[in-house]
C-alpha cells in the first residue's frame, strides 16, 4: 500500500523520501527551475511556464530535504513534514500544476529504475499470534541499532525506518512493509530483498517472532490484529465501513508485492498504463497465495485480490479510460480530482475530509477547510490514497499480486521489467490485448481471483495467454543484457507446458496440501511460507 503520511509531533522537521523509481531524484530547490524544467521538456507536451515548474519543483524539493538529528551513529527523523512547515506557493495551485506534476515523472530511459515494495505478516513463534505494537516497536528499534536505520517517528512512537532511498514502514495491521530503493537491476533488487529479510530475521527470531509470506492473514480474525498507532489510520477506519463490506479486511489483513517503474514521456506511460492494466489479471493468477481466512479455505486464490472488488468503488478497479483514445496526464488528474479525500494535515493534526473533493479543495471550497487552498505536498498525498490496479503517480505501480515467499518477490519486478522496460515486448503486448474488450477486462479482473490461471478466457483457458506473456517477459530480460531471465524461473514453473501442474497456482498447492498432510490446519502454513 505504501501511503505517504504527515505526522505529528517530532523530533526534526525532514521529508520521508517518497519512492522515486528514478536513481536522479534530485534535490530541488526554489531557485533550481532550470533542473525541473529540464526534466519536464523529457514530455515536449508539457512546456509549462517558470511558475509551474518552480511549484512543481517545490515538491521535488520536499523528497530530499536535510538530514535529520543524529543520535550516535543513528538519526531520528519525522515521519514526513508538517504542511505548515513546507515551502508554500505564492499563488494558488491550478488544474495545470498537477498534471505538470505528474508529467515531471517522464525520464531518459538510461536512467529508468526499478522499485520494489513488498509486506509480511509477523507472528509469535508459541501462539502464531499477530505481532503487537511493542514488539513491532522492539524489533524496529533493533535492526535501528544494530544495522544503522533512522528511526522515523509519529509523536513518541517509532512506526518505521530509513536508511538511503529504503525505508522500512508499518501498514494499519501491523503488516512490515520495505520499500526498496530504485536500483537499475534485478540482481541489485533481488540482493536488496535477501539483505532485509537477513536483517530482519537476525532481529526477530531472537525475538521468537517469524514472518510469513501470503496475501492474506489465514488464520485471524480482524478483531485479533493489532492496530497501529498512526493517526490517519484512524480517519480511514471509520470511513471505510461506509463505501465496501471489505475495507477494514484490506486495511488489516492483506498484504501484496508491487513494482514500481519509469516511463520517458506521456506517450510511453499510457503504454504501459494500458499493458499493466490489460495483464494485470494475469500476474495476480500467477502470484495466487491467499487461499485462506480465518483457519479455512476462503473459495478463493487471492482473497486479497477479491478484497480490493468491494473496498471502495470510487478509488479502485481497472480504470477503463486509460484505454479511451484521449487519455494522458490530464485525464488521470480529471480522476484523481473526483476520488473522495480522507484528511487533509494541517497544524500538527489530520483534519477528516472523508469523501470530499479534492476539486473542491482546489477552488477554495473543501467543507472541512473552508477557503483554505491544497499544496502540492496536499495532491501527492491524496494521490497515494488512490487504489486502481495500476496507480500513476510520478511513476507506475503493478499493484495486481499477492505477497509471497523470496523467490516470488524477486520474481514479480522480473516479470513487470520483462514486458514493460523492453519495446519489443511491450509492443507485443500491447498487439495482443488491443482488441480485448472493456467487459473482458472486468470479467477478468473479477473472475481471477476466484479461478485463477483455470478462468476461460475466448477459446481457451488465461493460462495460454500467461504462457505467452511470460515468454515475452523471458524475451525483454534476455535483450535487456543483465542475465535476469533466471528471476522468472518461480512463475515460469506454474505455466509449463511440459509440466503435469500446469495451471496450478501457489494457492492451489496450499490448498492440495491443507486437505492432505495438513489434515485441515492452516498452521503449517507458517512454516510452509516462513522467510
Amino acid at each position: 500500500m505504501a501511503f505517504i503520511s504527515q505526522a505529528g509531533p517530532s523530533y526534526c522537521i525532514r521529508t520521508e523520501v517518497t519512492r522515486c523509481t528514478s536513481g536522479h531524484a534530485g534535490v530541488f530547490s526554489m531557485t533550481n527551475n532550470l533542473e525541473a524544467s529540464r526534466m519536464k521538456e523529457t514530455c515536449v507536451s508539457f512546456s509549462s511556464s517558470s511558475r509551474h515548474s518552480a511549484k512543481v519543483g517545490q515538491i521535488l524539493h520536499l523528497d530530499n530535504a536535510g538530514a535529520g538529528i543524529r543520535r550516535g551513529h543513528r538519526g531520528i527523523v519525522a515521519a514526513s513534514p508538517p504542511t505548515e512547515d513546507a515551502v508554500i506557493a505564492t499563488e494558488p495551485l491550478t488544474k495545470e500544476d498537477l498534471v505538470a506534476y505528474l508529467a515531471s515523472g517522464c525520464k531518459s530511459k538510461e536512467t529508468w529504475r526499478i522499485g520494489t515494495e513488498h509486506e509480511k505478516f509477523g507472528f509469535a513463534f508459541g501462539t502464531l499470534r499477530p505481532m503487537k505494537y511493542e514488539q513491532i516497536a522492539e524489533l524496529l528499534n533493533g535492526i535501528s541499532e544494530r544495522f544503522d536505520w533512522d528511526k522515523v517517528m509519529e509523536g513518541d512512537n517509532i512506526i518505521g525506518l530509513k536508511q538511503g532511498k529504503q525505508s522500512i514502514s508499518l501498514e494499519p495491521g501491523g503488516q512490515f512493509e520495505l520499500s526498496g530503493a530504485p536500483l537499475e537491476t534485478l540482481h541489485q533488487t533481488c540482493a536488496e530483498v535477501n539483505s532485509h529479510l537477513y536483517q530482519v530475521k537476525a532481529v526477530a527470531e531472537e525475538m521468537g517472532i517469524g514472518f510469513v509470506g501470503i496475501g492474506f492473514q489465514p488464520k485471524w480474525g480482524l478483531k485479533d490484529i493489532p492496530v497501529m498507532p498512526k493517526g490517519r489510520y484512524e480517519i480511514m477506519r471509520n470511513y471505510m465501513p461506509k463505501v465496501g463490506s471489505l475495507g477494514l479486511d484490506m486495511m488489516f489483513r492483506t498484504c501484496t508485492v508491487q513494482v514500481n517503474l519509469d516511463f520517458s514521456s506521456e506517450a510511453d506511460m499510457i503504454c504501459k498504463f494500458r499493458a499493466g492494466l490489460a495483464l494485470q489479471p494475469i500476474a495476480t493468477a500467477l502470484f495466487a497465495n491467499s487461499p485462506f481466512t480465518e483457519g479455512k479455505p476462503n473459495g478463493y486464490l487471492s482473497m486479497r485480490s477479491h478484497i480490493w472488488t468491494d473496498t471502495d468503488n470510487n478509488r479502485t478497479g481497472m480504470l477503463p479510460f486509460v484505454f479511451d483514445g484521449s487519455f494522458g496526464f490530464e485525464q488521470y488528474v480529471d480522476y484523481a480530482l473526483d476520488v473522495p479525500m480522507y484528511f487533509v494535515y494541517r497544524k500538527k493534526k489530520y483534519i477528516d475530509c472523508a469523501g470530499m473533493s479534492f476539486r473542491d479543495f482546489l477552488a477554495g471550497k473543501l467543507p472541512c477547510l473552508p477557503g483554505e487552498l491544497p499544496t502540492l505536498n496536499d495532491w501527492e498525498n491524496h494521490l497515494t490514497t488512490i487504489f486502481p490496479e495500476v496507480r500513476l503517480k510520478r511513476y507506475l505501480e503493478m499493484r495486481g499480486a499477492d505477497g509471497g515467499p523470496w523467490r516470488r518477490l524477486c520474481a514479480l519486478p522480473a516479470f513487470w521489467v520483462g514486458l514493460l522496460y523492453d519495446e519489443v515486448s511491450l509492443q507485443n503486448v500491447l498487439d495482443m490485448t488491443a482488441d480485448w474488450t472493456p467487459e473482458e477486462r472486468v470479467m477478468l479482473r473479477n473472475q481471477v481471483p476466484k479461478t485463477g490461471l483455470k478462468t476461460p478466457f475466448r477459446d481457451g483457458l488465461l493460462r495460454h495467454v500467461a504462457e505467452d506473456v511470460l515468454k515475452l517477459a523471458k524475451d525483454g530480460l534476455e535483450r535487456r543484457g543483465y542475465k535476469e531471465s533466471g528471476f522468472l524461473n518461480e512463475v515460469a514453473e506454474v505455466v509449463r507446458t511440459d509440466n503435469f501442474m500446469t495451471g496450478v497456482t501457489p494457492a492451489e498447492k496450499l490448498l492440495e496440501m491443507y486437505h492432505g498432510k495438513w489434515g485441515e490446519s492452516v498452521d503449517p502454513v507458517f512454516e510452509e511460507l516462513l522467510y
